[in-house]
């Protein structure tokens, strides 16, 4: 039973697993259109969506305008000008391959026929097959021959105008030849070629800049980039795939509209084939499957349609897809090869990641050798063993996975795999010891200064949010760490022109020099460094749990980076708070200590009574405690940094690292600000003054432009919803955090009230 099936067997009640798939979906939705951050494989995404289907198919009364089977996705983005599309972009109805245990593997493609052949009284209605491509829905609006914008999907009714970024694509152009239609509208796809995707990443790793994870994300997130130049130097590609409106011609078949797109030199998407009729169309199918691997992008399945566009607009369209075509989804090719070894890599906070080393096998037009094991939870919950015959596909036709293991060929030499074990307990990089925290699936090295770790922490202290010098990143961090030139972060100050721009990006036998002028450019970024606000620092040490939101609110109240490191507020309150948990589990009438001598109970509470008498006073006036009539102890202050983010920034001050990183900077003279420190949180002033908020979903400004509003308004923005948020701001989605905030009965409010409570109307509340 896999995660989706588990999920599905807690749900009992239709109406409530209906609700977690709209909440999942809908969540998932932003992350892969909005964000290009998907978090869930087009597999375990199609699962889902089909168990909905399925559910409001029993259930129609069940669904409402905002279900995901009534909406396409939306990847409406901040900062462009919004775009009406005169005819709505709609998304394409799925149809899946099914595997051979469960029947005719194209049992769905059949259905489909059938049912379009019986919606036109037609016995073989002729239909077009062509690849499904894996990248980008946009729409090329032409007016008079000259194009006037071009535009994203959106939500399928408004796009955003993305005309500059587009006309950075060779293939696009900006004027049609003579003869053109007075409107044409063209709608496609914009990808990037693996080759040209491979290419970019390489040079991105030579110049020290972050590689990106899939030509599809990085698509995606390239069409949505606010510079063009920087669109520019990325090779986009286009293929048209449809029309959207058009007047001053008349299309009645695909030959029409193939031979018009010719004469207007716009790219369009092939192979196309005919067919008429089921065994045809099957054929078709077939075909296109085995030659859209030597395509050069990204596909995951074929496009069928009514050849017939008179018949297209009388079968018309439901609310998200027209009725005349379908997206008929391959399997994902799947082969079995042998596990040969397990080996572990070291991340830049210490995670080891175990690596399945296969004997290669060919599979979806490439040869894999290697596939993720993500953690030790993933190893035992399909019993992977070293020597195992293992069935590997590329999830998403990208990334290898190991779907599960055949045991009938497993040989007896194989035995369970354990990380901790197989390591010996120690970090194989640097040979500290590994550690597993109470709660955690990941295991950690434990030494800061671990080889394998400088290189990676290097490139996250350098990243744009933390320190701002992208190009010591990848390849250029590595060479630094090979060349044992620095053993930290920190030591990038103590770097000059010479040594860095002679530094050796290459081999020994083919040497490549960083060169001065990029070596001046990076130490230029480093020295500005030594200047950006208190945040930025702590964001670029990558203790865990700080994050971009967390490290803004720490700033907060701290002046500079050695209060924060002697902060004897963070201090106070772990004391406090560690105290008060402690004295109130010890309770003889609490239903847990049940069966446990009361008199034990009551002794241990004594100790900490006592320690709680001896520091009241103090802590009762800084607003951190109050001691209730009935003698019984009670947190005064709402922790504005989180209970667990300040147990992890008081342990990383205290450990050896963090002493070492303070002390490094104080020789270098370098001790970080915070210009928004307010002193003591008890000085705030505003009408959000002691409320703490979280957001959520997509709202219409930038994360970080509402917390600064709430900020100077007196209010707290944190980064999860707890018993002591008094707001959860939503957008659409929202996902965990507002199902823990229904949980906790956080009161969850849209954005416009938030705008309320922000001037103060007291009706807002």
């Amino acid at each position: 039973m896999d995660l989706f099936e588990f999920a599905a067997a807690q749900q009992s009640d239709p109406r409530q697993r209906y609700n977690e798939l709209c909440r999942i979906i809908n969540h998932n939705n932003i992350l892969y259109y909005a964000k290009a951050q998907p978090e869930i494989t087009d597999a375990e995404y199609d699962a889902l969506y089909r168990e909905l289907e399925a559910i409001e198919a029993e259930y129609p009364d069940f669904i409402t305008p905002d279900s995901p089977t009534q909406k396409v996705g939306n990847d409406l983005a901040d900062g462009f000008r919004k775009v009406t599309h005169p005819r709505p972009m709609q998304s394409i109805d799925d149809i899946f391959e099914h595997k051979p245990e469960q029947g005719e593997t194209d049992a769905e493609l059949v259905e489909f026929y059938t049912r379009l052949s019986k919606n036109l009284s037609a016995t073989s209605p002729k239909v077009v097959v062509e690849p499904k491509i894996d990248g980008c829905a946009v729409t090329l609006m032409y007016r008079n021959g000259k194009l006037q914008y071009a535009a994203t999907r959106g939500d399928g009714q408004t796009g955003d105008d993305i005309t500059n970024n587009i006309l950075t694509i060779k293939s696009v152009p900006s004027q049609l030849p003579d003869g053109a239609p007075t409107v044409l509208e063209v709608r496609g796809e914009v990808y990037m070629p693996f080759a040209a995707f491979n290419l970019l990443n390489e040079q991105r790793d030579a110049a020290g800049l972050p590689t990106l994870a899939n030509p599809r994300n990085a698509t995606a997130g390239t069409i949505k980039l606010l510079d063009v130049s920087e669109v520019a130097a990325r090779p986009l590609a286009f293929l048209a795939h449809g029309i959207g409106m058009l007047e001053g011609t008349e299309l009645h078949t695909q030959d029409d509209y193939e031979a018009l797109l010719r004469k207007m030199e716009i790219p369009y998407n092939t192979p196309i084939i005919r067919a008429e009729g089921l065994e045809q169309l099957r054929a078709a199918v077939r075909d296109i499957n085995t030659l859209r691997h030597n395509l050069g992008y990204g596909t995951d399945g074929a496009v069928i349609k009514l050849d017939d566009y008179a018949a297209r607009e009388s079968l018309g369209s439901t609310a998200r897809a027209p009725r005349w075509a379908a997206a008929f989804k391959y399997l994902p090719e799947q082969k079995e090869t042998i596990l040969r070894d397990i080996t572990i890599q070291v991340g830049r906070t210490g995670v080891l990641t175990p690596v399945a080393e296969l004997e290669p096998v060919h599979l979806s037009g490439t040869t894999v050798s290697r596939a993720t094991l993500h953690n030790q939870d993933e190893i035992t919950r399909k019993d992977i063993r070293i020597g195992d015959t293992v069935l590997v596909e590329k999830s998403g036709e990208i990334i290898p996975a190991i779907v599960k293991v055949n045991k009938e060929k497993r040989p007896d030499t194989a035995h369970p795999y354990h990380i901790d074990e197989a390591v010996g307990g120690v970090c194989p990089a640097c040979g500290a010891p590994i550690s597993q925290e109470e709660g955690q699936v990941a295991w950690r090295c434990t030494n800061f200064t671990c080889s394998a770790q400088t290189a990676m922490r290097t490139t996250y202290f350098c990243k744009r949010e933390a320190l701002d010098v992208e190009s010591l990143g990848g390849t250029v961090a590595e060479a630094l760490v090979r060349r044992g030139l620095i053993s930290s972060p920190l030591d990038l100050f103590r770097l000059n022109v010479e040594t860095l721009g002679s530094l050796n990006l290459g081999s020994d036998d083919e040497p490549r020099r960083l060169g001065e002028k990029n070596a001046t450019k990076a130490l230029d970024a480093l020295n500005n460094a030594k200047s950006l606000p208190l945040e930025r620092w702590l964001t670029a040490f990558g203790i865990p749990s700080i994050g971009v939101t967390t490290a803004r609110l720490v700033c907060t109240y701290h002046q500079n980076l050695n209060d924060l490191a002697s902060s004897s507020f963070l201090r106070d309150l772990v004391k406090v708070e560690s105290l008060v948990e402690k004295y109130n589990t010890l309770n003889p009438k609490a239903r847990a200590n049940k069966g446990i001598e009361p008199d034990a109970l009551l002794e241990q509470q004594v100790k900490i009574k006592n320690e709680l008498d001896a520091n009241v006073k103090e802590w009762e006036s800084r607003g951190y405690l109050k001691v209730e009539p009935d003698g019984v102890y009670k947190l005064k202050v709402v922790n504005p940094i989180g209970s667990v983010s300040t147990h992890k920034l008081v342990d990383w001050f205290a450990s050896d690292t963090g002493q070492n990183v303070i002390k490094t900077l104080q020789e270098l003279g370098i001790n970080p600000s915070s210009p928004r420190y307010l002193e003591n949180f008890e000085q705030q002033e505003g009408p959000l003054a002691g409320l703490t908020f979280v957001l959520t979903g997509s709202l219409s400004r930038p994360r970080p432009e509402f917390e600064r509003m709430i900020a100077d308004a007196g209010g707290k923005a944190t980064g999860s919803v707890t018993k002591k948020t008094h707001y959860l701001v939503a957008g659409e989605g929202g996902g965990s955090k507002r199902d823990k905030a229904v949980k906790l009965g956080v009161p969850i409010i849209d954005e416009h009230t938030l705008l309320q409570l922000l001037k103060g109307e007291p009706d807002a509340r």
